[in-house]
């Protein structure tokens, strides 16, 4: 008699999760059902219902399509990525009745694969004849973040094993056509089925040498000598821990200064004064090897962060973000917002010059609808990602601080006069004024201002207000 009562399988996009969950399903008694907790789906994308439950039943009850997982027929499992449903993720990482299978992939190939996947369309394949590929430019920046959010993933999972005292079936991408290491996990999950050939319809997509797949593989190469792979920052619980982000730190070209954003302030204009500071290009794209190497040939040097008030930021997050975001990189929550959470936002960005029926009062309306999601998603109560554009900027804060500890935390509001200061103390005597930046759209947000939007805004980040002490907006 098995352990378990069902599996969850631990993977991400582009790992042979597919190929893996194909083989499962060949074992008699063994049915695994895809991505049954994608935010963006429910088990498959063209898929409307899931044993009977549909997209907005699981939203609003995730754990009852985990019953319905549970108690099918045989021994019934569904995989699980780093941004699907953290609540069940949290639920099944502590039941010992939910067997782990952990699938692994070269980091450097599943975002190469992911790359092709995107460019091309293609996510599966089944006749190699139908194959398509095209060379990918390799983005350091860009790989850095996913490469954050796989191993604070991975992370967590291991902690949360080791405090529970659990084990796991781990499986790498080589191995998922090995029918003898497909067969382990059938003696691990408990059937008695065992496979004499491994699922041969699926195929392999890309399979030529890196160097083909990649438009820059010299300077991909040269990029990934300066990452260190032994020392990266991992990011558990909720509301989750941040890394530093040390690729977003911004340095002027001489004077020892360093700035470390929180995402969603005023990052454009310290930038612009960072640059003017020295006359020359601001270093951006820090690696922990060369912010190191920066700190010990910059004597005296200083380090700052920037707060910014909650109501400002939420609302400039809001905007470039949610409500204008044009280039679809938030896409998926856009949707999920106006379908689950009920948040008023427009279905077409609007051109927020009032004409377009976009006035005002719709504004203030799809505001508050997202500051009440905020409140809920920083507390851990959506299928949602706490994204770093509007987690709180504690943590934030607490992020940068597993790197290095900033000499001084400064107010959006005092930069005028606090940065010449700063400049003063590392040796800098003729500085540039400071020109403020505030919001593209904070005249919206004056328009729309009152005791609601602020005491909405308290709710959502008590912790900010608490800590650093933020009086009323205006």
């Amino acid at each position: 008699m098995s352990s378990f009562d069902y599996f969850v399988v631990l993977a991400e996009m582009r790992t042979g999760s597919n190929l893996l969950q194909a083989n499962l399903n060949l074992l008699d008694g063994v049915h695994c059902f895809g991505e049954a907790f994608n935010p963006s789906f429910i088990g498959d994308p063209k898929a409307e219902d899931l044993l009977g439950i549909t997209y907005d039943a699981r939203e609003a009850d995730p754990f009852a399509l985990l019953d319905r997982i549970r108690g099918s027929e045989g021994m019934g499992g569904f995989r699980l990525f780093h941004n699907h449903d953290h609540r069940i993720a949290a639920h099944c990482l502590a039941d010992r009745r939910c067997a782990k299978i952990i699938l692994t992939r070269n980091p450097v190939e599943s975002f190469v694969s992911w790359k092709i996947a995107r460019a091309t369309g293609q996510w599966k394949l089944t006749n190699a004849t139908h194959s398509k590929t095209r060379p990918v430019h390799f983005d350091m920046q860009e790989f850095r973040a996913h490469l954050d959010a796989l191993l604070d993933f991975q992370s967590h999972v291991q902690r949360r094993l080791q405090v529970t005292g659990q084990t796991a079936f781990h499986i790498s991408y080589d191995d998922l056509r090995d029918v003898e290491v497909v067969n382990g996990i059938a003696a691990f999950l408990g059937v008695r089925d065992r496979l004499e050939t491994i699922n041969k319809k699926l195929k392999k997509q890309n399979p030529d040498p890196l160097e083909s797949k990649i438009t820059n593989f010299d300077e991909m190469q040269t990029a990934l000598r300066e990452t260190d792979w032994f020392t990266l920052w991992r990011t558990p619980h909720f509301e989750p821990q941040r890394g530093p982000a040390i690729p977003t730190y911004l340095a002027p070209s001489k004077t020892g200064l360093l700035y470390t954003p929180l995402r969603s302030g005023p990052d454009l204009a310290i930038g612009n004064w960072l640059h003017a500071l020295d006359g020359a290009d601001v270093i951006t794209n820090f690696s922990q090897r060369t912010l190191r190497d920066w700190f010990d040939s910059r004597l005296p040097h200083r380090s700052f962060a920037v707060l910014r008030h909650p109501v400002a930021r939420a609302h400039a997050v809001f905007c470039d973000r949610i409500l204008l975001d044009k280039g679809g990189r938030f896409a998926e929550i856009r949707a999920n917002l106006r379908r689950v959470h009920k948040v008023s936002i427009p279905a077409t960005v609007p051109d927020m010059t009032g004409e377009d029926g976009y006035d005002l009062a719709s504004h203030r309306s799809a505001f508050l609808g997202f500051l009440a999601f905020l409140r809920v998603n920083l507390s851990g109560q959506t299928s949602i990602r706490v994204d770093p554009n509007w987690a709180s900027q504690h943590v934030l804060l607490q992020g940068v601080g597993q790197f290095v500890v900033p000499d001084a935390i400064l107010r959006e509001e005092d930069l005028p006069s606090a940065l010449p200061r700063l400049a003063a103390e590392v040796g800098k005597i003729e500085v540039p004024a400071f020109v403020p930046g505030p919001h593209k759209y904070q005249d919206w947000l004056a328009g729309i201002y009152d005791s609601e939007v602020e005491s909405a805004t308290r709710q959502a980040y008590a912790r900010d207000y608490r800590f650093f002490g933020f009086r009323d907006w205006l």
